[in-house]
């Protein structure tokens, strides 16, 4: 039977706050090309996407078991310091969050855990083999994957359907976006979820709870599954608006195949139990599809921003997670602390964010503005063909552009030449 002291609770409390915040931070992961394209309504979209999160966290334990067992050292790890390791990873979640950044909650979590543990019981307490194999290279070959398949997915489904982007084909490709994204909201909760569990199982074991080398009881499936879902109907709608329409413009069939993509990737690492960002997986297959469309452009600029943020993860979470570490070792008043800064943190961050509000009614639009060609977008630019469509003029025959094999919707266009001007009758003298 499992028994509670006080720090304990908090832990648990903590690591389920964590959860929440991953579950508004990750809803643009499964659900931004749906809202973006129109293929469901914001407020449904989050609906569906929390539902199957939480069904995704009992198909599998794999990933929780890597956090749990793998990552450190199980034994000598204090619960204060898997505290200070959430600490570290809530205040990441949430500060990208304010400024719209899709950066990884999954790698906020393990750099917040790192930096702890170090800070605790040194770098011999980390398991190096488990974090490069298991976290460092999936993390920079995963995003490269799936954006490689959604570009070559996208390409494949112009060229089979160039001529055929009528209304019926639109609605077939929103209808597979639904489902493709209703798979992404599943394998989020069989990865995500997941990393709540471990980080609860294993403070469970730190805390002489349960015996080392356990698997997540039941009840931190449930309430880990939960916190997610909950998190993820609220909704992160400032990172949604970046990752659908401040990333590329996507229609139906890119979005279908960028998700798609996504999908079979977090599903694949969850199954070999990688602790996958699945922010990096889906912003890579987003920007695999904007390129796979001729003529599609991605914004470099906030590719730039995001990649940046992948970069600083890790290690500014370690940093506060050692820095609370350091003031939690204090005792039960550091551990005060260290509680009341995070919530006053968390506070502050709430009031910032109300001074431009983003929810279901706007998430749609963007705040970002037209860049420059760059080298990738010229070279995209200077292969792709004209537009199929018909010019009109009031005066002088029809001039038809020849149709092309792939890309966008086919566009009439009518230009009416302006009226020239009457001429005035000969005076009379």
């Amino acid at each position: 039977m499992e028994s509670f002291s006080l720090i304990l609770a908090i832990v648990v409390v903590t690591a389920l706050a964590f959860d929440f915040t991953n579950g508004f931070h990750d809803t643009a992961n499964a659900m931004a090309t749906t809202i973006s394209t129109g293929a469901l309504k914001p407020k449904v979209a989050v609906a569906m996407s929390a539902a199957l999160n939480l069904v995704g966290a009992f198909l599998s334990v794999e990933v929780a078991n890597t956090i749990s067992k793998g990552l450190v050292d199980e034994n000598g790890i204090r619960p204060e310091v898997i505290f200070a390791a959430l600490v570290g990873a809530i205040l990441w979640n949430l500060l990208t969050w304010l400024v719209g950044l899709p950066s990884s909650s999954s790698h906020a979590l393990m750099g917040g855990l790192i930096g702890a543990t170090v800070a605790s019981a040194g770098f011999g307490a980390v398991h190096g083999d488990v974090l490069v194999t298991k976290v460092l290279l999936p993390a920079v070959a995963a995003p490269v994957v799936a954006g490689l398949a959604a570009m070559l997915a996208t390409r494949f489904s112009y060229g089979i359907g160039g001529k055929g982007e009528g209304e019926a084909t639109r609605k077939g490709y929103r209808a597979g976006q639904i489902a493709s994204a209703g798979l992404v909201s599943l394998a989020h909760g069989t990865n995500d979820a997941q990393k709540t569990m471990g980080i609860i199982t294993l403070a469970l074991v730190a805390g002489g709870a349960i015996a080392p080398g356990s698997n997540p009881p039941t009840w931190v499936i449930l309430s880990a599954g939960m916190a997610i879902a909950l998190g993820t109907y609220i909704g992160g709608w400032r990172i949604i608006r970046t990752m659908g329409k401040g990333l590329t413009e996507l229609e139906p069939r890119q979005g279908f195949a960028a998700q798609t993509s996504a999908a079979t990737a977090i599903l694949a690492s969850s199954h070999l139990g990688f602790s996958l960002s699945t922010t990096h997986v889906v912003s890579g297959s987003v920007m695999g599809a904007g390129l796979g469309r001729r003529g599609g452009v991605v914004r470099w600029s906030t590719a730039t921003r995001m990649a940046v943020a992948w970069v600083l993860t890790l290690p500014a979470a370690a940093l506060v997670g050692a820095l609370a570490e350091s003031v939690t070792d204090l005792g039960d008043w550091g551990t005060a602390v260290v509680a009341v800064f995070l919530v006053g943190s968390s506070a502050t961050i709430w009031k910032l964010s109300r001074r431009e509000v983003v929810d279901h009614t706007n998430v749609n639009g963007t705040d970002e503005t037209a860049e420059p060609a760059g080298v990738v977008t010229t070279a995209i630019a200077a292969v792709t063909p004209p537009p199929t469509g018909t010019i009109t003029l009031a005066e002088g025959p029809a001039i038809s552009i020849p149709a092309q094999s792939s890309g966008p919707a086919p566009v009439a266009v009518e230009v009416t030449a302006p009226a020239a001007p009457a001429v005035p009758p000969a005076a009379t003298v």
